[in-house]
């Protein structure tokens, strides 16, 4: 990534690469470097180096930690000179035990006595909706078309012109709902994702549509969960309803009398506690883990503070970090339910012929990355410093105010698809390389990490935590972020939710044979 013309004037003032922790044996490159090219304390570059990538800041012998944000994030695969480039061709994973020190770091953050507010869609479940969807919800594969028929029969009526409060239709399609077992992990899995998009706060009404042989039966949705509300959850089979032609005419008969229902709700005050932040990075980058993602951690705290929520995901992106949130676990049984995880996703990955350091991608290497160890350090960081109130399953109800955790894989869209379901009526997403992708029924806000992301992909990015590296400090561009949450919360678009974004973005997590 060359954000910054190449160094090459001697005499040039500007920092030009930092050194986070005082522990550190390498440096981040703030601008893209050329041989030669003066460093800081007295170094200078070995090589051209790219922007966001990490220089040698003294002799480092083979075997030796490599150290970063004062943390071992690998161990060196051949001596490294002083100034020289340290990535994926002398970097490479290392034993990494840690200290989990359950509960020992734990610190409440200060109250706000004066708590925020946003403008929201007040449920009778007493959660508050940020949008006011109507949402088709799918069972399984086999009905996603027919959700698909009777959307577009919807749009072809123009049906939201008639009513004004309602922000638009959803159908929500999957991959799955059949050729799996009807119980265990899997199975559960989903049904606590379907569920919880069935309940969510920003659906205003919801129609579970069904073909009616799939092993996800809608009657155990219904029976189970309690979608009784006539008012806003209306269900229907394919089969039982008479096929394809059907079901889209009654489906829209439903959908209409569904829209006049959710047209009722208006926006009114609500407190920033009824905020639940879902917390993501995708496309990360070298940057990722100094301005965006702390900055993000900084906005965190604030919601907290608020008696908000936030949540923090991806299990396989916080590996070798997960010392750092077992500290500041309320208590040893939540820092253990954290280890737990872990360890599940240890025995997922060698069982499927994976490892965890399949993580980092391509894309992340580029932007500076190398191992797994040191992309986690940089994603946790989205954490804040609160204490860590909650571990949670993929989809499962957050129940509780405060940091929590839930798992998920580190694929960007399922991840979220799991934070809608716990909860999440808003995400905060970093990037460092670009992502362009949206959450409905859930707003999403992009955070560029960056500022050669920022100018190339501004009409995709809601927050420039670039700024960071030219002087804005962290706290400002954290608050900053946390005002843009309140503001989205309260109605004002997001730059993917304008250019129409969040229609194929829901990924449930398929776990478990396929038959």
């Amino acid at each position: 990534m060359n954000d910054i013309a190449p160094i090459t004037d001697p005499s040039t003032p500007p920092t030009v690469a930092l050194r986070l922790h005082p522990t550190d044996n390498v440096l981040v490159a703030l601008r893209s470097l050329t041989a030669g090219a003066p460093l800081t304390e007295g170094l200078s570059a070995a090589e051209a180096i790219n922007s966001g990538h990490k220089i040698a800041a003294r002799p480092i012998a083979p075997g030796e930690p490599i150290v970063k944000y004062g943390q071992v994030i690998g161990a060196a695969t051949a001596e490294i000179a002083p100034g020289a480039l340290v990535h994926v061709h002398n970097l490479g994973m290392s034993d990494h035990q840690q200290d989990y020190g359950f509960a020992t770091a734990a610190t409440s953050l200060a109250p706000i006595l004066d708590p925020a507010t946003f403008m929201g869609y007040h449920r009778s479940s007493g959660r508050v909706g940020t949008r006011n969807y109507l949402g088709i919800l799918t069972s399984v594969n086999c009905s996603g078309s027919v959700a698909r028929f009777i959307a577009e029969a919807m749009a072809r009526e123009s049906l939201l012109e008639e009513f004004p409060n309602v922000d638009g239709i959803v159908p929500i399609v999957h991959g799955t709902g059949c050729g799996m077992s009807g119980r265990g992990e899997g199975f559960e899995t989903l049904f606590r994702t379907l569920a919880g998009y069935g309940h969510h706060a920003n659906f205003g009404g919801i129609l579970l549509l069904g073909l009616g042989c799939e092993v996800m039966q809608i009657a155990d949705l219904v029976d189970r969960e309690a979608l009784k509300d006539t008012a806003r959850f209306r269900y229907m089979t394919i089969q039982q309803t008479g096929g394809t032609r059907a079901t889209v005419e009654r489906g829209s008969a439903i959908l209409r009398e569904l829209a006049a229902e959710a047209n009722k709700a208006t926006r009114a005050p609500a407190p920033a506690s009824k905020l639940v932040l879902g917390m993501q990075c995708g496309g990360s980058d070298g940057y990722s883990g100094i301005t965006a993602n702390p900055a993000l951690g900084v906005a965190s705290d604030l919601l907290v503070r608020h008696g908000g929520t936030s949540i923090l995901s991806e299990t396989p992106e916080i590996y070798g970090a997960e010392h750092l949130l077992t500290r500041r676990a309320v208590d040893a049984p939540t820092g253990r339910k954290l280890i737990d995880l872990i360890d599940w996703w240890e025995n997922y990955t060698a069982r499927n012929d994976g490892e965890m350091d399949n993580n980092p991608s391509p894309g992340n290497k580029r932007g500076g990355l190398t191992t797994i160890l040191e992309k986690s350090l940089g994603a946790v960081a989205k954490g804040g410093t609160a204490p860590l109130s909650g571990v949670y399953r993929y989809g499962e109800p957050i129940d509780q105010p405060g940091f929590v955790f839930m798992d998920s894989p580190g694929y960007d869209p399922c991840s979220v698809t799991g934070q809608v379901a716990s909860g999440a009526n808003l995400i905060a997403f970093t990037t460092g390389r670009g992502s362009v992708s949206g959450y409905q029924p859930v707003p999403s806000i992009k955070i560029a990490s960056n500022l050669d992301l920022w100018q190339r992909m501004q009409p995709d990015m809601d927050v420039n935590c670039g700024e960071i590296l030219e002087g804005t400090s962290l706290e400002a561009k954290g608050e900053e972020i946390f005002d843009l949450l309140l503001r989205v919360a309260s109605g004002e678009k997001t730059k993917s939710e304008a250019q129409g974004f969040g229609a194929v973005e829901f990924v449930p997590w398929q776990i478990g044979a396929v038959m």
